[in-house]
């Protein structure tokens, strides 16, 4: 069985091609293209929905024949056809989704429509013929997930997000501290060298007596903290200007370190309660297997924090190779196989869902 994916949920353009094999070697990736818009949204702070569904029409039938090439086959030879059909912006939505059902009429095969979440919670196990039972955590920009996974399509979320997801968190306090977009990686590195211990933000929802999540109140405690931290003197148009290291004088390296200090603080603060909900999750269920998704996971401190506490707990970790954790299409592929051998296929006439929930 080969199946053709498009992923196109937000602002990356990629398509795969995955071929199923015997059940010791697992399904075989044939191809797998991504062409990303990150340089083209930056200037924006953020993506600009009619900018990205564009760039996918444009990028789309030049990946469509990479794919191919790259998987040396024809279009004859694709079983099935599979695009996200949410969640994500409508526009970009659309692109994948048309493009997808237009290959499956021509060529006369089934469609599948993937959720983009279940992509990802099922990408720790990429390559593997069988989902095991786990709690998965998905972290991305706009989903903060906790699901009990008792197999393909058996989900049961046990907590999300309330307000704003951590990856959203991430932007948001990064263009409070003027740093690039995404604002994920800028943190995470500059967090390398700075001390976590030295502003104390809040941990919120932690005592909760439930597993969701809010980033909110986190990113609203940066916003109140910068005034406090700031230098009079140095300010220069902006309350905020002396953390942003644009200047080359002696007074630039005290700001790299409080602008260290502070990604490092903020970025354990997301951490701590990640894994403290997690773990609460693994005991309320008595499971011994916990996964990791999302591209918030793409975060070395998040996976190796995890990891620690685990391993600690005497608990399975499993998390998705990083090139796995961005948006791509080689997790629809693989969602879309699993689905397939269940006997579930979509119908053409399925429309897309921007706001569609994993069920």
């Amino acid at each position: 069985m080969t199946i053709l994916a498009i992923e196109t949920s937000c602002d990356e353009t990629a398509v795969a091609i995955l071929r199923g094999r015997n059940r010791q070697c697992g399904p075989e990736l044939l191809a797998s293209e991504v062409a990303s818009q990150t340089a083209e949204h930056e200037k924006f702070g953020g993506v600009v929905p009619e900018v990205a569904s564009r760039n996918h029409v444009a990028q789309l039938p030049r990946l469509l024949e990479r794919a191919m090439a790259s998987a040396k086959i024809t279009i004859n030879e694709i079983d099935a056809f599979a695009a996200t059909s949410g969640p994500g912006l409508a526009s970009s939505l659309l692109v994948g989704n048309s493009a997808a059902k237009g290959l499956a009429i021509g060529a006369g095969k089934p469609f599948l429509a993937i959720n983009h979440l279940e992509g990802h919670l099922l990408s720790p196990f990429f390559g593997c013929e069988k989902i095991e039972p786990n709690i998965a955590l998905i972290v991305s920009g706009g989903h903060s997930l906790l699901v009990n996974v008792r197999g393909v399509g058996d989900y049961e979320i046990l907590g999300t997000t309330l307000d704003d997801a951590a990856g959203e968190a991430f932007d948001k306090v990064a263009k409070l501290l003027g740093l690039g977009y995404p604002g994920g990686p800028e943190i995470e590195m500059r967090a390398q060298t700075g001390n976590a211990k030295k502003f104390d933000l809040p941990r919120s929802m932690l005592n909760s007596g439930d597993l969701n999540f809010s980033f909110s109140g986190l990113k609203t405690a940066v916003r109140y903290l910068l005034p406090k931290i700031v230098i009079p003197s140095e300010v220069e148009g902006s309350r905020h200007e002396s953390l942003k290291v644009t200047h080359r004088d002696p007074s630039t390296h005290a700001r790299d370190d409080v602008l260290a200090d502070l990604c490092a603080s903020f970025q354990e603060a997301v951490i701590d309660v990640l894994r403290e909900k997690s773990l609460c999750a693994l005991q309320q269920t008595k499971s011994r297997r916990l996964t990791l998704s999302g591209g918030v996971s793409c975060n070395r401190a998040l996976r190796e924090n995890l990891r620690a506490a685990c391993q600690k707990n005497g608990i399975e970790f499993l998390v998705a190779e990083p090139w796995l954790c961005t948006d791509n299409a080689a997790m629809i592929a693989f969602a879309a196989m699993l689905r397939l051998e269940n006997g579930i296929v979509s119908d053409l006439a399925e429309e897309i869902d921007p706001n569609l929930a994993l069920r």
